[in-house]
């Protein structure tokens, strides 16, 4: 059984800020050096902007000896991860996307759905939802905790590098 969880990260940014950073191809490529520092092979493989929205796509390549110990009992080589991320064209409301990660050969799935949208301050809230499924009988629901407090870890992450990234280029 999947595991699921919710995150909301809030921003005093309004949410069509935040939507124009996401839309700019160099907020992902800065993001991608940031990740760097832990995980020397990152880089944006896909974007595209546009009237229907935002798509991007992230490959990061972890090493099996940086993997927590339960991990590498089921990775044996090192861990690639493909993210995609989508937000729909902007609506002042509820602008509303997905994300998925996808790692060749791993035991798993993770999907999500993301909503952007005002808050009455005049910042704004996006709210991520992820589920987390394990294919490996016994230590299924271990990994799936492990993934979603990691996941929430990166939101906490990428929420304060976007709140910089905002003040300091738009």
């Amino acid at each position: 059984m999947a595991r699921r969880l919710s995150y909301s990260a809030r921003y005093s940014q309004s949410a069509e800020k935040l939507y124009q950073a996401q839309s700019i191809k160099q907020y992902w490529d800065d993001m991608m050096a940031g990740f760097q520092m832990i995980s020397p092979h990152c880089e944006v493989d896909s974007f595209v902007s546009d009237e229907t929205g935002i798509r991007v796509v992230l490959k990061q390549t972890i090493g099996r000896d940086q993997l927590p110990a339960l991990a590498q009992t089921v990775m044996k080589k090192d861990m690639v991860i493909t993210r995609e991320e989508t937000l729909g064209p902007f609506d002042p409301d509820n602008t509303k996307g997905t994300y998925n990660a996808s790692i060749p050969a791993g035991p798993g799935s993770l999907n999500g759905w993301q909503e952007l949208f005002p808050t009455d301050n005049g910042g704004c809230t996006i709210r991520r939802t992820s589920e987390a499924k394990v294919f490996v009988p016994f230590v299924n629901g271990k990994l799936e905790q492990m993934i979603l407090i990691n996941l929430v870890d990166l939101f906490r992450a990428e929420a304060e590098y976007a709140k910089d990234w905002v003040a300091k280029n738009l």
